[in-house]
């Protein structure tokens, strides 16, 4: 099946189940198609603010059952169009404009596959209806979502997000910031950054150093400091949160030189700096991208010449060939096979990273700030399986097949992957499996353990041994709206804590009043720690930090504290991790 029919396939699958209980009216009980909560756009107030760089003018909208209407400003320009001589290049400070700039469209998403950027766009947004998004290169705007407050004079917390998609997908505009600014009197910013290609590719040396995703981020968070007063933010009390890429994104910053002092808390949400999405061999995922296009050049600044000719097009058609997203399978031993990178990486470049992820957080050269970092209870069940187009398995696998899947996935996170690595992995989670079933659920687990959970706990173990508070989670809820579209054996599924931190049930509906509930638990908890750098308050279960006994909070329906996540299997990948090092560190030697 080709690609393009892959994510229709998968955006038919997300939106069918809920169509269907539209369309018979048969909703399941405590169910309601128009929530406690509705968001009317107020057409009268035409709120505008004087920015450093000009006037703009957005729109009003009024969440009902909040006190509060909110001012909404849509594609605001943090830097120049990154596009000409400014392809691979760092960001840099937007125009200035005359009159009045309107700020009620949403801007384009970078450059992606517009039909998987659309289809992950339609299914992670937190709204009741589907904006379509454009694609171009000239991408770097934001959005702000600011409570209409009669308080000219209050400086509110401000909430910037950082999306996730792998590094390679995704967009500002799937995630509406409104209730979270209605009921809990924060500023939300949600921002875009270069992706793919044009986001991360290095050389290796001057003429690429890469990272220009990154550097965007930075350039967001330096026209908040300059601005986001002028919207009634507060820019001394900024927190930075993301989920997945986007996780990955906020571990990054809270590491990089460049952002420091520009933001004073972070959240990670199934995504750390460490596994996953950085190498530090650039040169290779440089030849693969210049023997793509085309542009395989005796220097790398002939490379970089050659790929800033492209259209935009071209390297939306580069990005289509390489096939980013898709894992490629192994199946001989992961010592015969040469695993393509997934998604795209970010490196070493001496600017925004002076040095790799792990020896910085070794180092302990880390921004002191206090940091939220979590994972779901089930991080491989069901979208990564179906964006990586994993073979069938929602039915099973046998273990020929998950071993081959488990070491094609292993060799994205750890350098070096031998075959008695993948054996002693194998053994740990599937060895014992009686049937189709539990192999399927031991591969799954042995993926989100090793891809999300040990580099939660790692970056989180580091973070605390610097002296900084850590809280961490594991969000366990499976979605309501998951009945007859997602697998039975799925429970909290990679991304589906997003739509509880962004008020989902009061914007889009389709959720049970439990869900109204803990939506706004955890929307409570993460403006709690926007304001104050702690999650608890009152009416909360208490979220205890993350100290030597690794206590963290539990999320559910019901909220406990636990401690020590996963212990058993932790200890195991923390032990393979150190074999897989002094092993490495002998063959060095030799």
């Amino acid at each position: 099946m080709a690609a393009g029919e892959d994510t229709l396939l998968l955006s038919l699958i997300l939106t069918v189940g809920v169509t269907a209980l539209v369309a018979t009216g048969k909703l399941q009980k405590g169910f309601s198609l128009l929530p406690s909560v509705r968001r009317q756009r107020q057409k009268a107030e035409q709120p505008e603010v004087v920015t450093k760089y000009g006037r703009v003018r957005g729109y009003q909208f009024k969440v009902d059952a909040a006190e509060r209407s909110v001012n909404v400003f849509l594609g605001l320009p943090f830097a120049k169009p990154p596009i000409g001589p400014l392809r691979f290049s760092e960001p840099q400070p937007p125009e200035t404009w005359k009159g009045v700039r309107d700020a009620t469209s949403y801007p384009p998403m970078c450059l992606q596959d517009k039909v998987q950027g659309q289809v992950f766009s339609d299914s992670i947004t937190n709204r009741k209806e589907k904006v379509l998004l454009q694609v171009s290169e000239d991408c770097l705007y934001l959005n702000v979502y600011t409570p209409a407050s009669t308080e000219k004079k209050e400086k509110l917390p401000v909430f910037v997000w950082i999306h996730g998609g792998g590094l390679v997908f995704g967009a500002a505009s799937s995630y509406d910031g409104s209730a979270l600014a209605a009921f809990d009197n924060v500023v939300v910013v949600t921002i875009q950054y270069r992706l793919g290609i044009a986001g991360y590719f290095s050389t290796g040396d001057q003429h690429a150093r890469g990272n220009w995703g990154y550097l965007d981020q930075v350039a967001a968070l330096q026209w908040i400091q300059e601005n986001i007063i002028h919207f009634g933010g507060d820019p001394g009390s900024v927190t930075i949160a993301g989920e997945s890429a986007g996780g990955v994104s906020v571990s990054a910053l809270v590491l990089s030189p460049l952002a420091k002092g520009l933001f004073h808390k972070a959240i990670s949400e199934s995504g750390t700096a460490v596994r996953v999405l950085f190498t530090d061999q650039p040169e290779e995922e440089a030849r693969r991208i210049a023997a793509a296009s085309g542009c395989e050049k005796s220097s790398s600044a002939a490379v970089v010449e050659c790929l800033r000719e492209k259209t935009e097009e071209e390297i939306v058609q580069i990005t289509l060939k390489m096939d980013l997203t898709t894992l490629q399978l192994c199946y001989t031993s992961p010592e015969k096979c040469e695993q393509s990178s997934l998604f795209i990486s970010a490196s070493a470049d001496g600017v925004f990273f002076p040095k790799s992820p792990r020896q910085l957080l070794s180092e302990k050269v880390i921004n002191a700030v206090p940091y939220i970092i979590g994972v779901n209870n089930c991080e491989f069940g069901w979208i990564l399986p179906t964006i990586m187009k994993f073979p069938a398995y929602t039915d099973g696998l046998d273990k020929d097949v998950a071993r081959q899947i488990l070491q094609s996935s292993l060799a994205l996170s750890f350098k070096d992957v031998t075959s008695e690595v993948v054996e002693q992995v194998y053994s740990e989670y599937i060895g014992k499996a009686e049937n189709r079933a539990q192999v399927r659920d031991g591969l799954l687990n042995a993926l989100g353990d090793s891809l999300f959970v040990l580099s939660a706990i790692e970056v989180a173990r580091y973070h605390r041994d610097a002296g900084n508070p850590v809280y961490f989670y594991e969000f366990q809820h499976r979605p309501s709206s998951a009945a007859g579209v997602v697998p039975e054996f799925v429970k909290a599924d990679h991304t589906d804590e997003i739509a509880f931190v962004f008020g989902k049930p009061f914007l889009a509906g389709y959720a049970t009043e439990e869900e109204n509930k803990l939506s706004r638990t955890v929307m409570r908890y993460w403006t709690n720690f926007a304001r104050n750098g702690n999650p608890n308050g009152e009416g909360l279960v208490h979220w205890p930090q993350y100290d030597l006994d690794e206590r963290y909070l539990e999320i559910d329906l019901m909220q406990k504290a636990a401690k020590k996540l996963k212990e058993r299997k932790m200890e195991f990948w923390t032990q393979l991790t150190k074999q897989m090092m002094n092993e490495r560190r002998e063959h060095t030697d030799l």
